[in-house]
């Protein structure tokens, strides 16, 4: 699978002409949206099944600035997945200088609509079986 592009706009850049960090936030976001889409369980498949995940947290290591009009290919992988917790883990790339600027993952659960944990291997063994599956490779989403 490809990774995500994302090009830096005007407005996510501060007065010292560099991304603010909360938009690294956003972009792992937008890639992991795209991201479940490709792998077929996309959040609006997850959502009409009755599945929440929310994000129950974050780490970031910021490793050099983006500016506006940069391009930022943003991996994507299944760092963990053992039933439930999802760990997805995030290496951006300003494809312009070829720099690494952010390594990252995102924590997730998987609840109900009525906010219960829900066991995925017993109600949605097909997304348990993918999930299980790329956190095994524990590869990252690439070109």
């Amino acid at each position: 699978m490809d990774g995500y592009i994302h090009k830096v706009c005007y407005y996510e850049t501060d007065k010292m002409g560099v991304t603010h960090h909360s938009n690294y936030i956003r972009w792992m976001e937008e890639a992991r949206v795209e991201f479940l889409d490709k792998i077929g369980f996309g959040y609006k498949k997850l959502e009409e099944d009755g599945i929440i995940s929310p994000v129950i947290g974050i780490e970031c290591e910021y490793k050099a600035p983006t500016t506006f009009n940069d391009l930022v290919e943003i991996k994507v992988g299944v760092e963990e997945f053992k039933g439930v917790k999802l760990v997805i883990k995030y290496i951006m790339t300003n494809l312009n200088s070829k720099e690494i600027v952010l390594k990252g993952i995102t924590k997730h659960c998987f609840l109900s609509k009525d906010n219960k944990p829900i066991a995925l291997k017993k109600n949605f063994p097909k997304l348990d079986k993918k999930l299980r599956e790329l956190a095994n490779n524990n590869e990252i989403w690439r070109n």
